[in-house]
């Protein structure tokens, strides 16, 4: 179990701390939700956690694979939906250097597709993903 505290600073700004850490990050409301968009904002980091998810547990299955996916990235394109607003769709697109096997890539693939963070998305969230190995 983890505890993230967050505080709210006024201004449309919060500071959260990662309690196990101390690590902090702030979040500030987008330009097209009255925000100045100075940060990520809270769906922002959605997004930024399915990327990373899908990266980490692409490590995770690489390692057991005997593969690498050092240098690996990924790009997410987060659209919000009109009012009432919400994450409509969150395009993925998955960049990985090295050579595979055609195996290593399916399983590879489908340990991305079922990251946790994905897997705990509303299902109405369209996530396109695209997977492109260099």
């Amino acid at each position: 179990m983890v505890t993230i505290a967050i505080n709210y600073q006024g201004g449309l700004h919060c500071e959260a701390t990662h309690e196990p850490s101390g690590t902090t990050l702030t979040t500030d409301a987008p330009k097209d939700n009255q925000g100045k968009g100075e940060s990520f904002s809270p769906t922002d980091l959605v997004a930024t956690a399915l990327g990373g998810c899908m990266l980490t547990v692409m490590d995770l299955a690489a390692r057991t694979l005997g593969v690498s996916v050092e240098g690996a990235s990924a790009s997410v394109v987060k659209e919000m939906t009109p009012p009432p607003r919400r994450i409509g769709t969150l395009r993925v697109s998955i960049h990985i250097p090295g050579s595979f096997t055609d195996a290593h890539k399916k399983a590879l693939e489908d340990t991305a597709l079922r990251c946790p963070v994905k897997q705990s998305l509303h299902p109405d969230t369209a996530i396109p993903i695209e997977f492109h190995w260099e």
